[in-house]
């Protein structure tokens, strides 16, 4: 059966809330499985670009009040903000790995001082002890009632670039990564990314339902599938961080129809074959890492031949102009506050003014703030100066 490239446009823009809008945060996060956290600033803009009257405190209120959402590191070793009870499908299909690496890495590093793995676990119950009597703590607070946490190694000694770093980052991260701690509110503005920490414990009191890494897999294969899909199996290895035994696993559970897209075999759910309807003309601007524009590894069908301009050497993508299901151009606000963009294809004259009234909205909405990408790319750095 053949999916061909204007369904899968016309999908992203109804299934990711482009052509149509939400209305709170926990539908945006659930329409796109995960958002973005590593820069503080995407989840307020992704959520922003996909709701009608958008504020920060609302976004405040569903990750730090009413915890409807928890920011914790998931695929490929990436902060992203989830649905709260999707944590646990994600700790167990993703994280529960990376957590094993993080260990790895951290008691090899350790034994250039003579430290192993049992001192690192003491260290690691000590800290978790010490956030559980407070309540909630900086990490320079931790560092305080659990002095090892100051043990210093040094990175990359032979290197101009050397330096020598306490392992509380490293500690605290492999914590989280364990799912025994979060990361609470930030220190400063809705844009630092300085928090608090607290137990998990004491984040979700209910717990979470347990999960086997194989059902969790499963799970977080089909949500993609319904959210992504159709799409290479490629995709879903990439973005999940997966090996190939685990991803053939995770598939064979949920038994996905192969399609054809356009020449390239790719999968669907077997329930997601019927064509959708095309949605109305839309134009939306996303920030950089945004979910959608990071959601498959081949891009060629959403992205045309714009990556040099809108991606970093590395694969991070900065804030982009799309039109209809497909990437058209960038955007970047200058020190003034002023939002400006530059479209790469011409999307005629409607769509043009579309763009700049969103542009205009954005601006108006940041009002005093300013927003640098953590990622810089070629043409948000060419915008913004």
């Amino acid at each position: 059966m053949r999916i061909g490239i204007e369904q899968r446009r016309a999908r992203l823009g109804l299934r990711h809330l482009l052509a149509v809008q939400a209305g709170t945060v926990q539908q945006v996060a659930e329409a796109l499985v995960a958002l973005h956290a590593t820069d503080a600033a995407t989840v307020y803009l992704a959520v922003a670009a996909r709701q009608q009257a958008p504020e920060v405190s609302g976004v405040e209120r569903a990750l730090y009040d009413d915890r409807v959402v928890v920011r914790m590191l998931g695929m490929r070793r990436t902060m992203f903000v989830v649905e709260s009870h999707l944590v646990p499908v994600i700790q167990e299909a993703c994280t529960r790995d990376v957590a094993a690496r993080l260990r790895r890495d951290l008691v090899k590093h350790l034994a250039e001082v003579g430290r192993d793995g049992a001192w690192l676990s003491e260290v690691e119950d000590s800290a978790a002890a010490a956030l559980a009597a407070r309540g909630s703590a900086t990490a320079a607070e931790l560092a305080a009632d659990e002095p090892r946490l100051r043990t210093s190694l040094v990175y990359a000694p032979d290197k101009s670039y050397g330096s020598t770093a306490y392992i509380t980052t490293r500690v605290l991260g492999l914590l989280a990564a364990d799912g025994r701690i979060v990361r609470g509110r930030p220190k400063g503005s809705w844009l630092s990314g300085q928090y608090l920490w607290s137990t998990m414990d004491s984040w979700l009191p209910d717990g979470w339902e347990p999960w086997s890494a194989e059902a969790a897999r499963a799970e977080l294969a089909r949500r993609w599938l319904a959210a992504f899909g159709p799409a290479p199996v490629s995709d879903l290895r990439w973005w999940t961080g997966w090996t190939a035994a685990q991803t053939k696993k995770a598939l064979a559970e949920i038994g996905p129809v192969e399609v054809d897209l356009d020449g390239v075999s790719g999968i669907a759910l077997a329930g997601d074959l019927a064509p959708v309807e095309q949605p109305e003309p839309w134009v939306a601007l996303l920030p950089a890492l945004d979910p959608t524009a990071m959601g498959w590894q081949a891009r060629d069908w959403y992205l045309g031949g714009h990556g040099p301009a809108l991606f970093d050497r590395s694969g991070n993508v900065g804030p982009t102009v799309w039109c209809d299901g497909r990437i058209v151009g960038g955007w970047a606000q200058r020190p003034s506050g002023e939002v400006v963009f530059r479209l790469l294809e011409d999307i005629g004259t409607g769509a043009t003014t579309a763009v700049a009234d969103t542009a205009a909205r954005i601006e108006e909405w940041l009002g005093p703030t300013r927003v640098i990408p953590r990622f810089r790319t070629p043409l948000e750095r060419e915008l913004s100066s």
